[in-house]
């Protein structure tokens, strides 16, 4: 799919639907915004003065953020220890919401503007239910925010624009495929991702953007299956931004939500045949320390059985915060086990950078 050029999508939003609804559009449809007629041209000058305007805002409020973590940070093995990606500015006082994994355990941020100038951020708080990182800019950017749109209005086919850090040329066409939950192998699970496709290849954090210029979500994956599970179809899950509305202000506030955190185990999982599979289990993490191993199979929680994520997770979560004990039914090799696990907070778990 071509990128496209963001004066004319700000210039004419209906000419973008149409092109993306009806690939069969003429070129020359695709290439002329609409215009209003006068006898000198007057008014379609400022319309397109305005709209080359609205197009310079909203690329300039997504930056590039890069990472170095702390050293031995738990992520590191799975992430690396320097990490780039994708993040949106959200308001005047420079908040930067960006996809958590990029900057977990980081020991140093700097975000660079569409303009180039590279200033250190702060890591101001992260939320692991939803997968959301946010991140202050130390000195103001200046740089017209990105509204938070509605996702929820989103419905499969409306066409959304992609646009990762890198200017212009960066910007991406996709269609929305499907509106569904997702379940992620690390203890992760949403009610309500939206998919996309075609893919991009700069999904880390990028900026999902409706027909009225707003932000909806932030690229979360790469994914082959978008429509639904087991169907191919490559592209990218991103993380609706209504689920980060209600949490902003405690994120600000205190850097993570308020209330009691889930039970985390530190498993990684995968469904196959009806069975789920461990397939990585986190290094001092609480499975590990309850003698859980990979090649392991869940056969149930307590006496329930669980055959994919999203049973496993309900099971698991609903038995209480943090903190509780959670009962595991285990195949290993041709023994079953009865395991109970005692579960921590996931904050818990991973690395901060020292404050002396």
């Amino acid at each position: 799919m071509a990128h496209f050029r963001l004066s004319l999508f700000a210039a004419s939003l209906l000419a973008f639907a149409l092109v993306m609804a009806a690939p069969a559009v003429s070129q020359a449809a695709q290439a002329e915004p609409r215009r209003t007629e006068t006898k000198d041209g007057t008014q379609a000058k400022d319309d397109g003065a305005k709209s080359e305007k609205d197009a310079e805002e909203m690329i300039s409020a997504v930056v590039r953020v890069k990472m170095k973590a702390i050293a031995g940070a738990r992520s590191n093995s799975s992430l690396g220890s320097t990490r780039d990606g994708t993040g949106v500015v959200i308001d005047e006082k420079g908040h930067i919401v960006t996809i958590g994994y990029i900057v977990i355990e980081a020991d140093s941020i700097e975000v660079t503007t569409e303009d180039g100038r590279t200033v250190p951020a702060t890591l101001v708080g992260y939320d692991h239910a939803t997968g959301f990182g946010l991140l202050r800019s130390t000195v103001p950017l200046k740089v017209k925010p990105m509204t938070l749109g509605d996702p929820a209005q989103l419905e499969v086919r409306d066409p959304v624009m992609i646009l990762p850090a890198g200017g212009r040329e960066a910007a991406t066409f996709a269609y929305v495929v499907s509106r569904r939950s997702f379940a992620g192998s690390w203890e992760y699970m949403l009610d309500s991702a939206i998919f996309t496709s075609p893919p991009t290849m700069q999904w880390a954090g990028a900026a999902l953007v409706d027909r009225d210029g707003k932000l909806v979500g932030v690229g979360s994956l790469l994914v082959r299956d978008t429509i639904e599970p087991g169907s191919p179809l490559p592209g990218n899950m991103f993380v609706p931004v209504d689920i980060l509305k209600p949490i902003l202000p405690d994120l600000i506030a205190k850097g993570r939500r308020a209330g009691s955190a889930r039970p985390w185990l530190g498993l990684a999982t995968e469904s196959a045949q009806g069975r789920l599979f461990v397939t990585r289990v986190s290094p001092d993490s609480p499975a590990d320390r309850a003698g859980i191993r990979a090649g392991d199979i869940l056969l149930g929680v307590g006496a329930e059985a669980v055959k994919n994520h999203e049973e496993l997770y309900n099971k698991m979560w609903s038995i209480g915060p943090a903190g509780v004990d959670v009962p595991l039914r285990v195949l290993q090799g041709a023994d079953v086990r009865d395991v109970k696990v005692h579960s921590i907070d996931r904050f818990e778990y991973f690395k901060e950078k020292p404050t002396y």
